[in-house]
């Protein structure tokens, strides 16, 4: 077995982990959530949520993942030999993400390419993406040109090609998303996106709001799939995990707000106010935003800048989600980076090519009543996320206690939130996801609207 790398510095962890959290769910879901429900009172419900629930999963992950120097298939049974199950479930998440992750990874780049050729128009075109998405040979193309450059980086290891490459995009992610937001908001008739964006809907305030906001904290922040412990393995014995985790937190609620402040306005102007423009899913990014786009002076350029941006965010988002299946393997069968990352690679291309079939010669294949790229994202995100999220919580609840994160954690000082997190990892947390997981399944199966 390869010796175990190390992020060379805390910048490096940090970059390298907020890289994994900044992904899709920040550039389009977070934006979408936060219009639906009124803006400033889901800001103010998630960032409560990221300061409480996501610093002690958080925390959680990487101490568990520094604390025994491995991937989550094997370190949850380092800990306890009973659970080790725990962390095979956890590795299933990555495993099911990783392939539609790079197919929309590749639908991303394929956007950023009409827009750098100037080809704006034809974006916005009611019928592009849909024509797009269901042809047979051209997504195809893309997406295997986005999960060749994610295995570029994970086959370089740890510090050539992680923290190598985190430490340029991530900061160029952060100025483009400023540049970006700026630009937006000083657009004319922009003031009314931005207060409907900023000001509290106290009327929006429900339990909706909450289960909303709390699903959106474990997809921006990627909790619950085994990245962060897999991260975590790499980060050194002289750094703090509480700051670190501060800090990727912050880094990560920042992005999806700029979002936010980029998105919403420029929608709401184009829509005359029409929240209904601000619509869920791939429609928002791939369909409204070229209009948007399209409608605005030198919107080639900032559509450029946008893709680009967003391709930066999905790149970083792969790439953790292939190391931790990658780290797993290296650990449980003592493969080589090579060999391991080869394997992921031809695994994810297969199952991705049947997920862009599916939306087209393959559009009747249906599993329990999902198309396939559907299917693995309610499997993964609707039902092992938060499964894994509560289990994690009641197995250092209860199963190894706290007191075996707390002491990982005081390594390099006082842990100032021990009480709280003792607290929130033991009864509030778990409570609170599980609630998170019913409403995710029943949303699934069209019995509950969010």
């Amino acid at each position: 077995m390869e010796e175990r790398s190390t992020f060379k510095g805390k910048l490096g962890f940090i970059l390298a982990a907020a890289g994994s959290a900044v992904g899709l769910g920040n550039l389009w879901r977070f934006p979408y959530l936060a219009a639906k429900y009124g803006g400033g009172a889901f800001l103010l419900v998630y960032i409560v949520l990221a300061i409480t629930f996501g610093f002690v999963l958080m925390v959680t992950e990487i101490a568990i993942g520094r604390k025994t120097k491995l991937s989550p298939l094997t370190a949850f049974s380092t800990l306890n030999k009973k659970w080790g199950w725990l962390g095979k479930l956890a590795t299933i998440v990555p495993v099911l993400i990783f392939p539609y992750y790079c197919l929309i990874g590749g639908w991303v780049t394929k956007y950023a390419a009409v827009m750098i050729t100037g080809k704006v128009s034809e974006a916005a075109n009611d019928s592009f993406f849909g024509s797009y998405i269901s042809a047979t040979a051209k997504p195809i193309v893309w997406f295997l040109i986005f999960i060749i450059a994610t295995t570029l980086v994970i086959v370089s290891g740890v510090n050539k090609g992680i923290e190598k490459l985190s430490k340029v995009l991530m900061p160029a992610l952060l100025v483009l998303t400023i540049g970006l937001s700026i630009y937006v908001i000083t657009r004319p008739g922009a003031s009314g996106g931005l207060k409907y964006y900023l000001l509290p809907n106290l009327k929006d305030l429900s339990v909706k709001t909450f289960l909303a906001a709390l699903g959106q904290l474990f997809y921006s922040m990627s909790l619950a799939m085994g990245i962060m412990i897999t991260y975590g393995s790499y980060f050194s014995k002289e750094e703090h995990i509480e700051k670190a985790a501060r800090q990727i937190e912050i880094f990560d609620t920042l992005i999806a707000f700029l979002a936010g402040l980029m998105i919403v306005p420029a929608v709401f102007v184009f829509s005359g106010g029409d929240k209904e423009a601000l619509s869920t899913g791939p429609s928002l990014m791939f369909v409204t935003l070229p209009k948007v786009f399209n409608s605005m002076p030198g919107g080639s350029i900032i559509g450029a800048l946008f893709f680009i941006l967003v391709f930066f965010a999905a790149i970083t988002s792969s790439i953790s989600i292939m190391e931790a299946i990658v780290a797993g393997m290296m650990d449980e069968f003592k493969m080589k980076r090579g060999s391991a990352t080869a394997i992921v690679a031809v695994f994810g291309i297969v199952v991705g090519i049947a997920c862009s079939l599916g939306f087209g010669i393959w559009d009747s294949v249906k599993i329990i009543g999902f198309g396939i790229l559907d299917f693995l994202d309610f499997v993964s995100n609707s039902v092992l996320l938060p499964l894994v999220g509560m289990l994690t919580c009641i197995f250092v609840g209860f199963v190894i206690k706290p007191d075996a994160i707390i002491s990982e954690v005081e390594l390099n000082g006082e842990f100032k939130m021990k009480h709280f997190y003792i607290a929130m990892v033991k009864w509030v947390a778990p409570i609170f996801i599980f609630a998170i997981l019913v409403s995710s399944v029943l949303q699934g199966f069209g019995l509950l609207t969010i």
